[in-house]
């Protein structure tokens, strides 16, 4: 299996701190993830592409499109310095035609599904993306409850796939994240589990022994 990685999702940060947050956690994280709402596909509208570009940070950035039509957002994120990014299923563009342009471009791409979508609807985009992120809770809002019932999609992914990056997000904690790693999941996003938390280099060493048990 893949590597596990801890990816703390900075939409959980101090907005107005964000890149002293993001320097706190460095050191010790794997990956910076990147929520990006446009008000449509989700409620909340978050992150822009300006907003990302004035961060300064070694960590891969990994953006995850909440939108619906990420192929709008690609170029823009791809100037702010993107590694990853990923779209969902559930938005409104044609997601062969955009995984490419994010591909075409240099960067790896992702496909995410929200926890009512049936894994048989990301199947034919497997062999294209780098990643598939499950998403743990219905995407929208940070704190939310962590939806045990889609382990099932992250353990069939992995028999499917045993070198992919599975990532999983919405309410990980040290509590969840062995059973999401029992199941497959290597790619861990924590947004209150990290920065929530007073000792943040503390609690992401803690997820990772966690996830590791």
């Amino acid at each position: 299996m893949p590597k596990i990685k801890i990816a703390p999702s900075i939409l959980s940060a101090d907005f107005k701190n964000l890149q002293k947050d993001i320097n706190e956690i460095e050191k010790e994280a794997d990956i910076a993830h990147v929520d990006v709402m446009d008000g449509k596909f989700v409620p909340p509208i978050t992150f822009k592409a300006e907003d990302i570009k004035k961060i300064k940070t070694k960590l891969p950035l990994d953006v995850h499109l909440m939108v619906r039509h990420p192929s709008d957002f690609i170029d823009g994120f791809i100037d702010a310095g993107a590694s990853i990014i990923t779209i969902h299923e559930e938005s409104d563009d044609n997601i062969k035609e955009t995984i490419q342009k994010i591909k075409i471009n240099g960067l790896k791409a992702g496909i995410s599904i929200n926890p009512p979508t049936p894994l048989e609807k990301i199947k034919p985009y497997l062999g294209d993306v780098d990643m598939v992120l499950v998403m743990s809770v219905n995407p929208g809002y940070s704190g939310q409850k962590f939806i045990p019932d889609v382990l099932s999609k992250v353990k069939e992914l992995r028999e499917l796939k045993p070198e992919l990056d599975i990532e999983i997000d919405g309410g990980i904690n040290k509590d969840n994240i062995g059973r999401a790693a029992k199941a497959g999941a290597n790619i861990f996003v924590a947004g209150s589990a990290v920065f929530g938390q007073k000792d943040r280099i503390k609690a992401i060493r803690g997820l990772r022994k966690a996830a590791k048990e």
